[in-house]
């Protein structure tokens, strides 16, 4: 077991890439690189709620990855559904609050419906949050955003705003952004939240992502000063 860090972010973001070039390298159909990744998913969500980290919001599936072949996208619809259907029951009993971050666009009514009770039967938990970022895109969050601040009627500022957001006030800034499998990106992810977010970028492919990894991007992120653009 690794030490401890002093210093842990509230609130971090993962960006799960790399899973078909893992795949690639190992000789596998990208399926299996997707398989993989969940199974890295699950492993490094329990680890880091566990160590403490009170918001984990992770990339999941964004609104651009629509454009991907019908059978891919296919796929990780039928493992997003197993996912939650296998491992929300776990989340609830360690007292894991489960938030949906994304829209309702293109999705099956099964998918939104599982999406929904999963929020529902988790809103009271307080041991950490996980927030499941699945049809998400950053910018039109923002746009959500603002939609709903206009239809409401209020002054549109930089608060009301952020009270709109996905997860609204719930749901504090980002912290640490960790992106996995070496692109130096954010990728339309949490362009709001993590406006002051220290960045971490890594070479390592999601698959390969392990606890270890975590502490590294932890280890990190509690040497640096944060000045919050001052």
């Amino acid at each position: 077991m690794s030490e401890p860090v002093p210093t842990l972010p509230q609130h971090l973001g993962i960006i799960l890439d790399g899973n078909r070039r893992w795949a690639q390298q190992n000789g596998l159909p990208s399926f299996e690189g997707h398989r993989e990744g969940s199974e890295t998913f699950k492993d490094i969500a329990d680890y880091a709620l566990e160590k403490g980290i009170k918001y984990l919001s992770a990339y999941v599936f964004s609104t651009e990855n629509w454009a991907r072949s019908k059978d891919e996208v296919g796929f990780l619809m039928a493992l997003i559904k197993q996912l939650i259907k296998t491992q929300i029951k776990d989340l609830h009993k360690k007292g894991v609050r489960f938030m949906w971050l994304g829209c309702s666009d293109k999705l099956d009514e099964k998918m939104i419906a599982m999406l929904r009770e999963a929020e529902e039967l988790t809103a009271n938990n307080t041991n950490g949050t996980l927030a499941f970022c699945f049809n998400y895109g950053g910018q039109q969050e923002i746009v959500d955003a603002a939609r709903a601040v206009q239809a409401r009627g209020l002054p549109m500022t930089a608060e009301s705003i952020e009270q709109h957001l996905y997860g609204g006030t719930e749901l504090p800034s980002v912290d640490l952004l960790i992106r996995t499998s070496g692109e130096h990106r954010i990728s339309n992810f949490m362009l709001w939240r993590a406006a002051y977010s220290e960045l971490y970028f890594t070479d390592v492919l999601w698959p390969d992502f392990t606890a270890q990894e975590l502490d590294k991007a932890l280890a990190e992120y509690a040497s640096r000063q944060r000045r919050f653009g001052n």
